[in-house]
């Protein structure tokens, strides 16, 4: 029987650098805090969030260490895994030392734009491989490729993949994987926008970009829709639903950080390729933070 303990808000942590680019280990030490003292049910480390495709191996490490030293085992948490190359993904899993981490996250292999088969191939050696349970990541806008709602049951009845990160933004699709997948296979939430009309569908969390600055009222809502208090989840998705839009109206994680940054949680830096919001979006952000802040 599997045992899915990644429900409710799960948080994509940002990783952030000081002004020379380094990594801020005391403000990741800061954001942790701050997301598991506002209601957030478990975190993810080495998300597309984190920026992690711009962080070399050994700082890989000490995002992780620094986030399970500061977790201290309060929170589960769910690890970053993927790739297009299926044997590397897995001789890393081999590696890895999973001390302190419940999960990984593994993303659809991207730029080789693999058919069905071969996402379900390479998915199966991953959970094969893995000495934690898997949670599946569909992003086509990300990588290409979508995986769909057949391939997703059929991975289903692995008995180490435990969940589906589903971020087509297709509703049509998401309900099928609701309606057919096993019972004690749970869908969450990859888009915050759509996350509350999904938890009405039967979703059973969310991986959050958004939780990473605003997590109280984000989980309040994840919450309130769990426990059947619908009327209040809504209004705090209508709440923040312009600010759901306005991170990601110029990137991610560029959003998220421009509004950490005004919340005095980190510096607003990023690593090229990805630069800072504009303007207007800052300016933006900041307003909407002003409505948002006090829910």
């Amino acid at each position: 029987m599997k045992n899915n303990i990644f429900k409710g808000t799960g948080v994509a942590l940002i990783t952030p650098f000081k002004q020379d680019q380094s990594v801020d280990t005391e403000a990741l030490i800061k954001i942790v805090n701050h997301v598991i003292d506002n209601g957030a049910d478990f975190l993810v480390a080495l998300g597309t969030t984190s920026e992690a495709p711009t962080l070399n191996a050994e700082e890989k490490k000490l995002v992780v260490n620094t986030i399970l030293k500061s977790n201290d085992n309060r929170l589960p948490i769910l690890l970053g895994m993927g790739g297009n190359n299926t044997q590397v993904v897995v001789e890393a899993i081999k590696a890895q030392d999973f001390t302190g981490i419940q999960g990984i996250l593994s993303v659809v292999p991207y730029y080789n734009k693999p058919n069905q088969r071969g996402m379900r191939a390479h998915f199966e050696a991953i959970a094969d491989a893995s000495p934690v349970p898997v949670v599946v990541y569909n992003v086509p806008g990300r990588v290409g490729v979508n995986l769909q709602a057949a391939t997703c049951v059929e991975l289903a009845q692995h008995p180490n993949i435990i969940a589906v990160k589903e971020a087509s933004g297709n509703l049509q699709q998401i309900m099928e994987i609701l309606r057919d997948k096993p019972a004690e296979f749970d869908v969450l939430s990859g888009d915050d926008g759509i996350t509350q009309p999904l938890m009405a569908l039967g979703a059973q969390g969310v991986i959050s970009v958004a939780a990473n600055a605003y997590t109280k009222p984000f989980s309040r809502m994840m919450h309130a829709m769990k426990e059947g208090r619908t009327e209040e989840a809504l209004n705090l998705h209508y709440a923040m639903l312009r600010m759901n839009q306005l991170i990601f109206a110029d990137g991610n994680p560029a959003g998220i950080k421009c509004l950490m940054s005004h919340m005095g949680l980190c510096e607003n830096v990023l690593r090229l390729p990805l630069v800072t919001v504009n303007e207007k979006v800052k300016t933006d952000i900041i307003e909407e933070w002003k409505q948002l802040k006090n829910k």
